[in-house]
């Protein structure tokens, strides 16, 4: 027999999970967000985001199969639906937003999301907002800060479409953190999709265009990675307070320029690389303090 943890133990791996589900779940995004940038080139925006969420609706049906109309039934369908309207308005900015800045630089003003998942948190959720938080949020903004500075070039009027996209996923991982385990994981991945698949394949009709041969690994990676990184976006939040982690979601930043410079030749310069490191220090001290205060308990 294997003993039970007791409860801050137990606590304690669920946040640990839940910080390694995050990271996957952004490694998962940034690579799709790479591959979406790269097709923007040759094919409608729109076309690359009905595929986003096609996919998922697709792959998630198929894999459920004859226990889908079970998983359909739902505990909090208007939470549900206001998910899923979060999760096309988060999607749809930010690939719009691909089309005008670069991938790292989207990345880096997305990134004030995890100021807006805090601070909702302990208006919404109740959650403790203790300085140990406070101050790791407000590090990591310094490293955005610093990658986003001034004279980068991004700030015009397509930087309010990440900033957009930033405020719709905070909502979306409010939400997924406020039905936690009450909810499948499964129902949560379906209509997370659902509006996004309905909406986008209204549009097809008049904006779609032949897609190539050769493209077609490129769009079956977006509805691969997009999928698996709702998968563990949803576990993470479901494990662990969406404060404590909120600030690994910085780590796309770090993703995006390893991206930028293996498919568009984007290299950071140094004051990007120093606000990667600020960004990478304000995530582990988190991590490190929540784990000390945890065993301390």
């Amino acid at each position: 027999m294997t003993a039970a943890l007791s409860p801050p133990l137990a606590a304690q791996t669920a946040t640990r999970s839940g910080i390694l589900y995050m990271l996957m779940a952004i490694l998962l995004f940034t690579t799709m967000d790479a591959l979406a940038k790269y097709l923007i080139a040759f094919y409608p925006t729109w076309q690359i985001i009905w595929v986003r969420f096609i996919g998922q609706t697709l792959l998630v049906a198929i894999f459920l199969n004859r226990r889908l109309p079970a998983l359909l039934r739902t505990r909090h369908p208007r939470l549900q639906a206001l998910r899923s309207l979060c999760q096309f308005g988060a999607t749809g900015l930010f690939f719009l937003a691909l089309g005008y800045i670069g991938l790292a630089e989207a990345h880096a003003l997305t990134d004030i999301n995890p100021i807006l998942i805090t601070l909702g948190a302990a208006l919404f959720l109740d959650e403790r907002l203790g300085p140990r938080r406070i101050f790791g949020v407000l590090l990591a903004l310094t490293g955005a800060m610093i990658v986003i500075r001034p004279g980068l070039g991004v700030f015009s009027p397509a930087a309010l479409l990440p900033i957009a996209c930033a405020v719709c996923y905070a909502a979306y991982a409010l939400t997924t953190r406020y039905m936690g385990p009450q909810e499948n994981i499964w129902t949560s991945i379906f209509y997370a999709s659902l509006l996004g698949t309905v909406v986008t394949s209204l549009m097809m009709p008049f904006v779609a265009v032949p897609i190539s041969l050769s493209h077609l690994p490129l769009f079956a990676g977006i509805a691969l990675l997009g999928t698996g990184a709702q998968i563990c976006l949803v576990r993470a939040y479901t494990l662990a307070e969406a404060s404590v982690i909120a600030p690994f979601g910085y780590a796309g930043i770090l993703f995006a320029t390893v991206w930028g410079i293996i498919i568009f030749g984007e290299y950071p310069d140094r004051w990007t690389v120093i606000g990667a490191l600020v960004i990478v220090g304000a995530g582990l001290y988190v991590w490190h303090r929540e784990t000390r205060a945890a065993r301390t308990a």
